[in-house]
């Protein structure tokens, strides 16, 4: 079930719901955000195998797509756009023509999409988001843009430097916002080559001494797209926390 939330050819979301009545009246939904640094060349595909894997387990996987940095049909994204689009999305839930508890909602966003989820969960204002999930994500916008990640990228995004466009980071680093007051998981593997766990140990250090309710899972070993692979064991570490939520 693909869904349109605005008059753009990004602003979709494609629903996947579970086998039977959901144990009750609906169903608990998991609002899945992909990465690929906020470039247009990727797409909410990357998220498809997660989202069966939620469904089976029992959610609702409300899978986004946004708008991206770039010049095509998908582009037109950058800050505040794509913020606004995943928060546009989100509130859309309560549009669909399907049986699902908005009173259980989760975020889950790999890489950027992590940025974009864990933000999300501090943003949300029309659906109240319960529980957020990182998957190696962009958390800490500053120390990605002292990184240099993906060529500069966050620099691209924001539109400028921390020095330049201070009040973007300060609105888009969910690292800048705590406390978010809304529970976070963040799973990492200590060989990612795309974004280093430093990014992570950074934004749940801050988030902890804000009062924020952060569990850092550090994997060994494990790489950048193993996160997102529901066959690998990582995945598990995040569906299995995200158990304690669907209830």
């Amino acid at each position: 079930m693909i869904e349109a939330y605005g008059s753009g050819s990004s602003q979709v979301g494609e629903l996947l719901l579970p086998d039977g009545d959901g144990g009750r009246d609906s169903f608990p939904v998991a609002v899945v955000i992909h990465g690929g640094f906020w470039r247009e060349r990727y797409g909410r595909d990357l998220m498809d195998p997660l989202c069966a894997d939620l469904a089976r387990r029992g959610w609702a996987a409300w899978n986004l797509e946004y708008r991206r940095l770039g010049d095509g049909p998908g582009g037109g994204g950058g800050w505040p756009a794509t913020g606004e689009d995943v928060l546009a999305g989100t509130a859309h839930l309560a549009q669909l023509d399907a049986p699902l508890d908005l009173g259980r909602v989760v975020t889950a966003g790999h890489s950027a999409g992590g940025q974009l989820a864990v933000w999300l969960a501090a943003r949300a204002s029309r659906v109240r988001v319960r529980a957020a999930v990182s998957l190696a994500g962009v958390t800490d916008l500053v120390l990605a843009h002292e990184l240099r990640l993906s060529d500069g990228v966050v620099e691209a995004f924001l539109g400028g430097r921390p020095e330049q466009v201070p009040e973007r980071y300060a609105d888009a680093s969910p690292a800048a916002l705590v406390p978010l007051g809304v529970p976070v998981l963040c799973v990492h593997g200590t060989a990612d080559d795309a974004v280093p766990i430093a990014v992570s140990e950074a934004f749940a250090a801050r988030a902890r001494a804000a009062g924020d309710d952060v569990d850092l899972r550090v994997l060994e070993g494990t790489g950048h797209l193993e996160l997102i692979d529901p066959d690998d064991a990582a995945w598990s570490v995040a569906a299995d926390w995200l158990e304690r939520w669907r209830t």
